[in-house]
């Protein structure tokens, strides 16, 4: 590989900022070993004044959440995982191998939240990146019950992960159907923030259908200002009638996390994670639907040239792949989508999204400009492809493993494909591609994703090179 030329920007410009994963347990158990100060009183004689709300008012008792509570909060759980890692105190790859041992194992701890969907079966929802990495999981019930979790699956797109613990003595939160949620109306958060116990918090859904949150995913998020920390993610937003409605997963703090919750929260559909779960539990993995089409921004130059207003917003399509839905739809290079089901599509990333929320064999009703007049197409969705291996497209590229750029480094302004293995002394290993390299650029051509890379291999170029980025890299490799 040769010596990369100029740093890259940093790949996920994160500022989605805390109920993220666990945290350390130790930040915690730090914060409270120092003893509170008691403040003297003012008088012993002084009787202090209580405010109270009366029990009852015009004759009415007070509303309370507390029996609908009661049903919930025994099936929201806390998560704990364990991770080992070696660490070394050699960064020189050449030097930790010469001394292995000096290398020392250290087991990072983390905490979450989870919901039991189906108490029959001891599942759990969660999100993929309170769990992703752990070696060890562990829920504790509210009754104190502490229980190994076994690993059912999980979708990093999303950010659901499914857990199955022992079904003894289980309950479980009922789903809703979050389709109709309205802005208005009333939610009831519900985890295990900063580790300090199982805490409830309420308010209202301040948008749905939320998206373009940068380093995350495949983005439909329920915003809300029930206050999300850390330790929240994968707890359960429900409705009042104690039915879950969304999987808290994130909170919006420009300052960070250190800086509290400021009523920017957002939880994952239930439909959309009960979809998700449901191919989990099935097969372990999730199939993705998708059009088979590249495109980009409609800025005001290509709004010219194609006769349309400066003020229309779509996604132009630039590549139509054959054998693909949009091919068989009708459409055509040039066309401009501007709405998916009725859902107004703004752009490439948006057309993304929506097609990446969406299951293989649904039907797509697209709201289409082609030559300024306005068009009306149905297109069924097929399967995505998920990875593909490298001899299949090209010689060089023998012995790799090439799959789809996860969605959150999209987000964050990357394009091209992840490599997600490299057989040792294969092809491939021997000019030098590795693991976890993300391809952006090659000489076989233009792409933004896994389809168009394999596309622009039907005609073999003579010299391979690839533009890859490793780690905070950039660089280029000549395959041999």
């Amino acid at each position: 590989m040769r010596r990369p030329t100029s740093p890259t920007k940093t790949l996920i410009a994160l500022s989605c900022a805390a109920a993220f994963g666990g945290f350390a347990a130790t930040a915690m158990r730090d914060g409270v070993q120092t003893p509170a100060q008691a403040a003297p009183l003012a008088s012993a004689a002084t009787p202090a004044t209580v405010a109270a709300l009366p029990p009852q008012v015009n004759g009415q008792p007070l509303p309370s959440l507390a029996p609908m509570l009661a049903r919930v909060t025994p099936a929201v759980v806390s998560v704990h995982t364990k991770q080992r890692i070696r660490v070394s105190p050699f960064a020189d790859p050449f030097f930790r191998r010469m001394y292995p041992e000096l290398t020392q194992e250290r087991i990072n701890e983390s905490l979450g939240s989870g919901v039991i969907v189906d108490a029959q079966s001891g599942i759990v929802l969660t999100n993929h990146h309170v769990v992703e990495g752990a070696d060890e999981v562990s829920v504790t019930l509210a009754d104190g019950r502490t229980l190994k979790a076994e690993f059912v699956g999980s979708d990093p797109d999303t950010d659901i992960a499914v857990m199955k613990i022992p079904a003894q003595n289980l309950s479980a939160v009922p789903f809703a159907d979050s389709g109709p949620l309205q802005v208005g109306d009333f939610v009831v958060a519900v985890g295990n923030p900063f580790g300090i116990g199982q805490t409830v918090t309420s308010g209202i859904v301040s948008a749905v259908g939320r998206s373009g949150l940068r380093g995350l995913g495949f983005q439909n998020f329920i915003q809300t200002d029930a206050s999300i920390n850390p330790g929240n993610s994968g707890g359960a937003l429900v409705n009042l009638e104690g039915r879950l409605v969304g999987i808290n997963t994130a909170s919006f703090n420009p300052r960070g996390s250190a800086a509290g919750n400021i009523g920017l929260g957002f939880a994952i559909p239930v439909n959309l994670a009960r979809d998700v779960m449901t191919q989990l539990v099935a097969t372990g993995e999730v199939r993705r639907g998708t059009l088979g089409v590249e495109s980009q921004l409609l800025d005001a130059r290509i709004a010219q040239a194609l006769g349309l207003g400066a003020d229309v917003r779509g996604a132009v399509i630039t590549r139509v792949y054959s054998n693909g839905a949009a091919q068989a739809a009708g459409l055509e290079v040039g066309d401009v989508i501007v709405e998916a089901n009725g859902q107004r599509i703004d752009g490439p990333d948006a057309l993304r999204n929506f097609e990446g929320l969406q299951g293989i064999g649904r039907p797509v009703r697209l709201a289409v400009l082609r030559e300024g007049r306005p068009l009306t197409l149905t297109a069924t969705l097929r399967e995505q492809p998920r990875s593909t291996a490298g001899a299949e497209i090209d010689p060089r590229l023998t012995g790799a493993t090439f799959t789809e750029l996860p969605e959150r480094f999209r987000q964050g302004g990357l394009t091209g494909v992840l490599v997600e293995s490299v057989a040792r002394g294969s092809r491939a290993a021997r000019s030098g591609l590795q693991a976890g390299d993300v391809v952006v650029e090659a000489t076989s051509g233009g792409f933004v994703d896994l389809a168009g890379f394999r596309a622009n291999f039907t005609q073999a170029p003579p010299q391979l090179i690839l533009r890859i980025v490793r780690g905070n890299r950039q660089g280029t490799l000549a395959m041999q």
